[in-house]
């Protein structure tokens, strides 16, 4: 649930951060579990559910499309699918609040349903581009308008032709569009991706009986007469690990160890950027799940030394670039983010709302025109006033800015962090020195 109106948040600084910790199930294959759910004959059981904001906007749509979804616990779901073109067209719009991965996502299953649809979204979800999923749709042969290329968007489901796309920019979630509709489809659809992105969706439609083939940077699949999938266990959200890992990693004396982290290769990007910026970073209980690779993380604080962050580099760490600058802040030397314009198309523009956060608390950062440059000195940042802007990873930005910083950060507009982590702050509590 979104909190309404802005709250202001002072944040103390701290000693050092210690402890045991869990966070919420990852985000994108919440999504993922709800909607392919939804999509399955039979039931699918979900645990570790990621509760948020985005993530309740996505079990609301799919329940207006048809699908009855049980909420046996905070974190345990049962989906009831109705099959591949089972969705039915809702009497009102489908509200996708905040979450932009449904909103992209969803447009791939509605592209071939029976039916026509509109999805509405709020002001931030309003302001991010849908051209890049309804374009490639479209030569599919999906009927898609949008205004001026942002929602609303009305979707007329109907029959669709195969596909091979080469994307212009790597994007998890116009390539899982692309492949969601591909269920649907009269031919095999192929995406051909720039640089290689989560792959939550190609793991789970190949857990639920999809032909999936992967070579290198290219993926097809394959229309299925039926999709089974019974049930989904759901690690530990990076993204949401990334804040305490970065707080660890900045205050010396810290030692901090999360559990059952989602270790995707696709997903890791801070760990290998830790390591090389001199953090001590051990995984332990490394195991595999439903396709999906767990362990613990440790994190022991080290002096940093600064680093660059290649295009390469960018959408395996993409969530965490606003964070990292904080590490940078902290670190000897100059560090450099290159290829990440993908972060102006975020609930924010986050290479200007990122560096405007830095800048107040007394950082040396600057914007450029693909990402920005961090100046560090090693010690803590004087602290001062960061503004979310409705965006929930500058608000974590900004709390985890407090704790380390000299006098402390208010953080306005603190709330938003309920986007995707609604018990963020109280847990950052529990793990803080004084």
């Amino acid at each position: 649930m979104q909190v309404k109106g802005p709250v202001t948040r002072f944040i103390a600084p701290v000693a050092h951060v210690e402890g045991h910790i869990a966070v919420p199930g990852d985000k994108s294959v919440s999504h993922r579990a709800l909607l392919i759910g939804a999509l399955a004959d039979g039931e699918t059981h979900v645990s570790g559910f990621g509760r948020s904001g985005d993530t309740e906007s996505t079990m609301n749509a799919v329940r207006a499309l048809g699908a009855t979804v049980d909420e046996l616990d905070v974190d345990t779901l049962v989906v009831h699918g109705v099959g591949v073109r089972g969705l039915r067209a809702p009497d009102r719009p489908i509200d996708c609040g905040n979450a932009g991965t449904l909103a992209r996502l969803v447009t791939g299953l509605l592209a071939f349903q029976d039916g026509a649809f509109e999805l509405t979204g709020d002001d931030s979800l309003s302001r991010r581009p849908m051209e890049r999923v309804a374009g490639p749709l479209r030569e599919m042969g999906a009927q898609i308008e949008t205004i001026d290329g942002h929602l609303p968007m009305r979707i007329t489901g109907g029959a669709l032709t195969g596909l091979q796309y080469e994307m212009p920019v790597a994007s998890a979630q116009v390539k899982s569009a692309i492949l969601l509709a591909g269920l649907g489809a009269a031919e095999p659809v192929t995406v051909i991706e720039p640089a290689p992105t989560r792959d939550h969706t190609e793991l789970m439609l190949g857990a639920a009986g999809a032909k999936v083939r992967v070579r290198g940077l290219s993926v097809t699949v394959e229309a299925p007469e039926r999709l089974r999938l019974p049930e989904v266990h759901v690690p530990g959200d990076i993204s949401s690990a990334a804040p305490y890992l970065v707080a660890a990693a900045l205050l010396p004396g810290s030692k901090l160890m999360v559990h059952d982290i989602g270790l995707n290769p696709r997903r890791t990007g801070l760990l290998d950027v830790l390591e090389r910026m001199g953090v001590r970073v051990g995984i332990h209980n490394r195991r595999k799940i439903a396709g999906e690779l767990i362990g613990d993380v440790e994190v022991e604080a080290q002096p940093l030394v600064a680093t660059t962050i290649e295009p390469h580099e960018v959408p395996l760490l993409v969530d965490e670039l606003p964070i990292f600058g904080l590490l940078a802040a902290c670190a000897r030397g100059k560090s450099v983010v290159k290829g990440a314009e993908e972060l102006r198309h975020k609930e924010s523009n986050r290479i200007e709302t990122a560096v405007a956060a830095l800048q107040a608390i007394g950082v040396r950062a600057r914007e450029t025109e693909d990402g920005f440059t961090v100046t560090g000195v090693p010690t803590r940042p004087r602290g001062g006033r960061i503004h979310a802007r409705g965006d929930h990873r500058i608000a974590m930005l900004g709390a985890v800015a407090g704790i380390v910083s000299k006098d402390g950060v208010r953080v306005e507009d603190a709330e938003c962090v309920s986007i995707s982590f609604p018990g963020f702050y109280s847990l950052l509590e529990s793990v803080s020195v004084q």
